[in-house]
């Protein structure tokens, strides 16, 4: 059974003793698997996203990789709370907001000009009805 390309990254990493540039983890992975240039330039960005996703690497940014088993939790953990700060998150609440307001308006001032017609016509026919009640 051939290996796959992830195979072949983790064999590469696991034998440098220190973090691996992902052009030469490339390069290795290709060379390795007998891919032709036209192979490769196909897989390498599929073979990124999966490097990504798979639990035996990590990024230590810089295009630099190595294995998650060499680095403790708090070098390689990524606080979300971080990425997305309050600040966005308020100017983002903000614009839904004034979007609602703004709905809202249009809405309510459809509404009133219904109703102001609908009672107008009321009124006139209250008017009528008292003419036709007085004779």
């Amino acid at each position: 059974m051939a290996k796959s390309l992830l195979d072949y990254a983790y064999d590469y990493v696991s034998g440098q003793s220190q973090q691996s540039k992902f052009e030469d983890i490339w390069a290795y992975c290709v060379q390795e698997a007998g891919l032709s240039k036209e192979e490769a330039d196909a897989k390498v960005s599929r073979f990124y996203t999966n490097l990504m996703l798979d639990g035996r690497f990590v990024t230590l940014g810089e295009n630099e990789w190595d294995l998650r088993i060499r680095h403790k939790f708090e070098k390689v953990h990524i606080d979300m709370s971080e990425v997305y700060s309050d600040v966005e998150t308020y100017d983002e609440d903000s614009e839904e907001e004034e979007e609602e307001a703004e709905y809202n308006s249009a809405f309510e001032d459809e509404n009133k000009s219904k109703d102001d017609d609908l009672g107008s016509e009321s009124e006139e026919e209250a008017e009528e009805e008292k003419e036709d009640n007085e004779f």
